[in-house]
């Protein structure tokens, strides 16, 4: 079951966009492997990528599930950097670390590491963010490259383990707050007490 999982995720294009139902596509994958899931839920990968996925598991070549979206052009996010609050929600959501700016500082797409997921979209406050077809009428795999799936898979794995790292770190930090406040709330409980029994 692993072994088929790693085969399936290998064709799959790494766009992170969960248009096929599942957090990322690791988790399609997944689901893929074990039955829980159809190979025609990927628009990105379009009729190649569902030709692909048929090869991978032995099944037989569908058409596209139009619940999960249609294929297209690839596009890449385009801020409009006049419009940008530096909220930095997009820099957040963005799965392969393609946003950058800090806060209350305007924002900018390295379009090179932009999947086209659109996540960024919904969480913009001030709708900053529109799509730009980057590849014409090429779509599918013909608008990507093996060579970009494997760098977004890269890029989305440090991610997930930066995230992780400071999730990890926020966590202790807040812990060590907490750690302080009671070790200070202790040391002041004797002399609030001793002030008390001299009124």
């Amino acid at each position: 079951m692993r072994a088929l999982a790693a085969r399936v995720l290998a064709v799959l294009p790494q766009t992170q966009c969960r248009r096929c139902g599942y957090n990322d596509c690791t988790a399609y994958a997944n689901a893929i492997a074990e039955g829980g899931a159809r190979i025609n839920q990927c628009p990105p990968g379009g009729t190649q990528g569902i030709a692909r996925l048929a090869a991978v598991t032995a099944q037989a070549v569908v058409v596209l599930n139009p619940e999960n979206g249609t294929e297209g052009p690839r596009s890449a996010a385009l801020i409009a950097e006049a419009l940008c609050i530096g909220c930095t929600l997009c820099i957040k959501g963005c799965p392969t670390d393609a946003i950058i700016g800090s806060n209350k500082q305007m924002h900018t797409v390295i379009e090179a590491y932009c999947t086209g997921c659109e996540l960024c979209l919904p969480i913009c406050p001030v709708d900053c963010i529109e799509m730009e077809n980057v590849s014409g009428t090429a779509s599918g795999w013909n608008a990507w490259s093996a060579g970009q799936a494997a760098m977004a898979r890269q890029r989305y794995d440090f991610h997930q383990q930066r995230s992780g790292y400071e999730l990890t770190e926020n966590a202790d930090m807040s812990q060590d707050r907490h750690s302080v406040i009671e070790a200070v709330v202790k040391r002041a409980r004797p002399q609030r007490n001793a002030n008390s029994g001299r009124n």
